[in-house]
């Protein structure tokens, strides 16, 4: 019972994410094709209602459900790192026409094609964790 509210909320992204059309692989190659800004809303809408959220965490000093502090820690700067992952993660969205969270939400909708993706992006998860200590960082 207590993972309730976390499957609800697991329903709720998937409705959001079908009924608009993020998950759709015509409108993500319209986006790199720059041909729609349909995705771009999105994604502008998604950045700026985290942005609130992470503000109104900070000012009311929100807790988690569990009853604990949320902490953010400040992050080393390194351009080269986040050039490179955003590279890394922009080809394979673009390849797969799917980023983690509406891939997921294709498999639902029985589209198993997907499963290549996702097995590649565990696979290539867990390859990053056997290396990580080896990896410049």
């Amino acid at each position: 019972m207590k993972s309730l509210k976390f499957i609800l909320a697991g329903i709720l992204f998937g409705i959001v994410m079908s009924k608009s059309e993020a998950i759709s692989w015509f409108r993500i190659q319209e986006m790199f094709r720059f041909q729609s800004f349909h995705m771009y809303g999105i994604i502008g809408t998604a950045v700026v209602l985290g942005t609130l959220a992470t503000f109104l965490i900070k000012k009311y000093k929100i807790r988690d459900y569990q009853g604990n502090p949320i902490v953010f820690t400040p992050k080393e700067k390194s351009v080269p790192r986040y050039l490179i992952g955003g590279t890394i993660f922009g080809l394979g969205w673009a390849l797969t026409g799917a980023c983690p969270g509406p891939m997921f939400v294709n498999l639902g909708f029985q589209y198993w094609a997907i499963l290549v993706a996702i097995i590649g992006g565990l696979l290539g998860t867990y390859l990053y964790g056997v290396l990580r200590d080896r990896l410049p960082h």
